[in-house]
């Protein structure tokens, strides 16, 4: 599975993507927005390190964010959510995680949470990385476009 291949389902089926990132700092836009021809589907994104941003740009529940910390599938779901409405997209993915070097939020180094939202349904997946913070960055990219493909296939 490759960007190529994200770009490539989406445009042939007329859909457009958003993203919401919070460990990946842009890495998924930006691996998107690499491939010629991405500006058929990709709408934008938003970068939401801080939860003020999570919250006052992508809708995120403050209670849920106070409760659960930024660390959470239902954060996840929210960030998709926010970033597909914010953006006008068909689907949105979000990442949101630990990369490290410390914990966050109780969370330990390498969890993350792929959200997608899409026309249907809504759903987050649950990674445990190892690595380098470089490394556990670009696997969530990685699971995100992978969980793009998946949702239209």
């Amino acid at each position: 599975m490759t960007a190529q291949d994200v770009v490539a389902a989406y445009i042939s089926r007329g859909l457009t993507v958003a993203t919401a990132e919070s460990l990946t700092a842009g890495l998924v836009a930006a691996t998107l927005a690499d491939v010629p021809g991405a500006s058929a589907m990709l709408r934008g994104g938003v970068v939401s390190y801080a939860n003020g941003v999570k919250s006052g740009l992508l809708g995120v529940s403050t209670a849920l964010l106070a409760e659960a910390g930024s660390v959470d599938a239902r954060v996840a779901q929210e960030m998709a959510v926010g970033a597909r409405s914010a953006c006008g997209a068909d689907y949105a993915v979000s990442t949101t995680g630990v990369a490290g070097p410390e914990a966050h939020d109780g969370k330990p180094v390498g969890t993350v949470f792929v959200g997608v939202a899409g026309p249907d349904a809504t759903h987050a997946l649950e990674y445990r990385f190892a690595g380098s913070r470089a490394e556990i960055r670009e696997a969530a990219r990685d699971a995100a476009l992978a969980a793009l493909l998946e949702a239209v296939s």
